[in-house]
């Protein structure tokens, strides 16, 4: 392994406490937080300010300066979501043998971004490229989850909702009982909602403000689905959708 720069290190673990456990420290709490001697600390604060990667305020309290924000541009301007959307989609349904897809909102509709087919045959609405009803699928009540009831209303102003199959939600009081549920457990279940014999678990993918940019979901058969608890297919959709979610630079401050 090659040698670490241990004056870098220290600088990196100041900057990482800003990101993960909140916007402004005084040089006391960096120093405490981070074990490190206050004349280091206060070395390491004067040379990131100097670079423009903190400020200081007038009583103190250092915060994240603009260098960061440029440089958080530039990973966001060079980052394809399609692309690694693709590959973790990929490496899901590899590792599960089962089918991966990504797919975003757009009004009531999803629209599928990519998708893995697993090693099982599946009758499944889905294909790049295409739409389905958001209602209809886990992708889509995955992110219909994230909306307010009043904005869900706006979606569907006659209160009915189309059905893929005998068993969607055609009813808008039902699927917002739906929706509640999946804001609940944190990732939404549909079964044989778009098509017979499949079952989905999809979970949102969060950009760096935390908005539910898209959805990731792996649709498994019926019959092997009911083998196993709902939350070990769930996990799977979160574990994915949460990769997703990193590169993005969302940064879950609930985990652990």
């Amino acid at each position: 392994m090659a040698r670490l720069t241990p004056a870098l290190m220290r600088a990196l673990d100041i900057m990482e406490l800003f990101v993960e456990r909140g916007a402004r420290w005084n040089a006391a709490q960096i120093a405490e937080a981070t074990g490190l001697p206050r004349t280091t600390v206060h070395e390491l604060l004067t040379t990131l300010t100097h670079r423009g990667y903190l400020t200081r305020d007038e009583i103190g309290n250092f915060e994240l300066g603009v260098r960061t924000v440029q440089l958080g541009n530039a990973y966001a301007a060079r980052f394809d979501l399609l692309g690694a959307a693709t590959e973790v989609a990929r490496d899901v349904g590899q590792a599960t043998g089962h089918t991966c897809s990504v797919a975003i909102r757009e009004g009531a509709e999803v629209f599928y971004l990519a998708k893995v087919e697993g090693s099982e045959s599946l009758s499944l609405i889905s294909s790049v490229g295409k739409r389905a009803p958001a209602s209809c699928t886990g992708l889509g009540k995955a992110l219909l989850s994230e909306l307010e009831p009043a904005e869900v209303d706006r979606l569907y102003p006659t209160g009915h909702l189309p059905a893929l199959s005998e068993h969607s939600i055609t009813d808008l009081g039902q699927l917002k009982k739906a929706l509640a549920k999946s804001r609940l457990r944190g990732y939404a279940i549909e079964r044989e909602e778009s098509g017979p014999g499949v079952a989905c678990a999809a979970a949102v993918i969060r950009d760096a403000a935390g908005a539910a940019v898209a959805a990731l979901s792996i649709s498994v058969p019926l019959a092997r689905w009911d083998q196993l608890p709902e939350k070990h297919w769930a996990d799977i959709a979160l574990e994915g959708s949460g990769r997703l979610s990193e590169q993005l630079g969302w940064i879950d401050r609930n985990a652990g």
